[in-house]
């Protein structure tokens, strides 16, 4: 189940990924809701998925706190 809730995590941030602070609010409930183990995979995703969308780079401020 917990797989589950990270890909649907994925799948949420990709959909919401057009406006910088809807993606914000989202990835700050992922991080609540996921193992840690989880976290750091959602850190590797995150950063490679926002490489080419710099809109979105003001997010990563929320990985760093973790």
């Amino acid at each position: 189940m917990a797989r589950a809730m990270f890909e649907y995590t994925k799948t949420v941030l990709k959909k919401v990924s057009f406006n910088a602070d809807l993606f914000c609010r989202e990835l700050e409930k992922a991080l609540t809701r996921l193992l840690p183990h989880e976290v750091s995979e959602l850190t590797i995703w995150i950063k490679q998925f926002t490489s080419n969308k710099p809109e979105l780079f003001v997010c990563l401020s929320l990985i760093d706190k973790e």
